[in-house]
């Protein structure tokens, strides 16, 4: 038998989780590097993956693991990737050990607090974001649909404790305050996404229905279903069909998050600490836009295409709505939370553009995106742990007294408005002009979420590292050594993928491909001739 590499890397930081969380209490130090290191071990599988993957490979998935579970329910603990889940897997596994680095004091006791608030349980905190990875990991594996759907809503329960139990300390709020503010934001999250798991779950259990009915035998196997609608011997009705979509689609645009069952984003960033925020935005919500492309369009083609024009323009609110709101805050870490939306928007639509520009777009906006976004909120955190505030009313001239700090920010500003020479411009641009190709209205209106974004980053910067230098920021030390280290390898990245895009875009595309062949979708043709000889007839 071959070495189970998918099921190992989930495995690895689940123990991980474990390990540390039995750490004493008083060796919290101990527990950090633990789970330092069992993140870079999960690093490691899934650079295995990365390199085992053939892209050129027959079949819509590699290194599949298959063994029976639930015989009498037709479940099945299935495994295997395609190019646009081991291109996140490999991105979730890039982005926890900078999580881990950047939140490496955020969980210690809490001095000056009162006896009851000041032991903060280190060990706890990285295990929990251990846990995250472990179940974020197997549901970009898992090809049952009920394996999924598990994992999918457990990884709400560690999410909740991490939001609610180690929030943002920056702020003049009182203790009691601030603790319900956290709470607040923890149960807001958990009851918006549990509220789209249960729907999922009575769609999940009418599939199983269905394909019993029709088939003899009840399954969650997506390739089985997939073959089975391919081969004539699943027929869903329309009815049915579009009603399965909407409970799938509905649980995915809820973790996405789609305008307008976003409101939990905002509250959840805002009160959890910069590295939580990255886990929740850049990893865990990533899972969402992935499951629209591998569930709800390999399963449901047809309702898809039905849904198609309310779902794009859904993401054209998102898109626009997500950038004004973001132009119109005062709170860095919520303004950080709105552009996410609006890029999650980008996402969403080029998704439903059914091209594959679009839809390869899409995929690398999701690996872009987490990388701009980490880079982005963890020097913000770094920023606010220095002077106490989530305000940028309380920042300026931040550039004169911490100038790595300043500038490092900028590039991950630069990054997140898609500037040309940076790595989300790639995708953006690719889910634009696949858009345009089959939706020019759609892609027109998308472009002013470009412009709103130009407006939101760059007055940020000015009134916060331009100009005099307030007071609370003089003697401001500038990036630490560990700092350093969290932040010059994703700026590193941006840059890389900025002007070559080639190493992701060749693992992506095949897989775009299969997916458009699910849906029964080709790109439209040109409306221009295409050479010469065309032009002159």
């Amino acid at each position: 038998m071959s070495f189970p590499l998918l099921t190992a890397t989930a495995v690895v930081p689940a123990v991980g989780a474990v390990a540390t969380a039995a750490v004493p209490a008083a060796r919290r130090a101990a527990a950090k590097w633990l789970a330092l290191g069992f993140s870079l071990a999960t690093l490691v599988l899934a650079a295995v993956q990365l390199v085992r993957f053939d892209p050129d490979a027959a079949g819509p998935f590699q290194l599949t693991e298959s063994h029976a579970w639930i015989k009498d329910f037709g479940v099945r603990y299935e495994l295997g990737v395609d190019g646009i889940a081991v291109v996140l897997i490999a991105l979730t596994a890039l982005l926890i050990p900078f999580i881990v680095l950047a939140g490496w004091h955020d969980a210690d006791p809490l001095e000056g607090a009162s006896p009851n608030r000041r032991w903060r349980p280190t060990q706890g905190f990285f295990a929990l974001i251990l846990m995250v990875e472990a179940m974020v990991v197997i549901s970009f594996e898992a090809t049952d649909v009920f394996l999924f759907y598990l994992f999918f809503e457990a990884m709400l329960i560690p999410m909740y404790f991490l939001i609610g139990g180690f929030g943002d300390r920056a702020g003049e709020r009182s203790e009691e305050e601030t603790a319900a503010q956290r709470s607040y934001a923890a149960v807001k999250f958990l009851l918006y996404n549990l509220a789209g798991g249960l729907i999922m779950m009575a769609a999940v259990i009418g599939l199983y229905a269905v394909t019993a009915d029709q088939l003899g035998t009840g399954t969650f196997s997506l390739q089985e279903i997939v073959q089975a609608r391919a081969d004539g011997r699943l027929d869903l009705a329309p009815a049915a069909e579009r009603a399965l979509f909407l409970g799938f689609f509905f649980a995915f645009a809820v973790k996405a998050p789609l305008w307008p069952l976003h409101t939990w984003l905002p509250n959840a960033m805002g009160e959890a600490t910069a590295p939580v925020a990255v886990l929740i935005t850049a990893v865990v919500d990533k899972v969402g836009t992935f499951a629209m492309l591998r569930f709800c369009l390999q399963l449901f083609p047809e309702a898809s295409k039905w849904a198609t024009p309310v779902i794009v323009a859904l993401a054209l609110v998102s898109i626009v709505y997500g950038a004004l709101l973001a132009v119109g805050q005062r709170d860095i870490k919520r303004l950080v939370a709105y552009a996410s939306i609006s890029h999650f928007g980008f996402i969403v639509l080029g998704i439903f553009a059914m091209t594959t520009q679009g839809q390869g777009g899409a995929t690398l906006y999701m690996v872009n995106h987490g990388i701009s976004t980490a880079a982005l909120m963890l020097v913000a955190g770094f920023l606010i742990s220095r002077r106490g505030s989530r305000l940028i009313a309380d920042y300026g001239g931040v550039q004169k007294v911490a100038p790595v700090l300043a500038g490092t920010f900028l590039v991950g500003g630069l990054a997140t408005l898609s500037l040309p020479g940076l790595a989300p411009f790639v995708s953006e641009f690719l889910v634009l002009v696949g858009t345009f190709s089959r939706y020019p209205a759609a892609g027109i209106i998308a472009t002013a979420g470009i412009v709103l974004a130009a407006l939101y980053v760059l007055v940020l910067y000015q009134r916060t590292m331009t100009g005099p230098v307030k007071d609370g920021v003089r003697g401001m030390p500038d990036l630490r050594v560990r700092e350093l280290v969290v932040v010059a390898p994703l700026i590193a990245l941006l840059l890389f993928l900025g002007v070559y895009p080639k190493p992701l875009t060749e693992i992506i595309d095949p897989a775009v491909g299969h997916t458009m062949s699910q849906v029964e979708k080709s790109d439209p043709k040109p409306d221009v001739p295409v050479n010469e000889a065309e032009a002159a007839k």
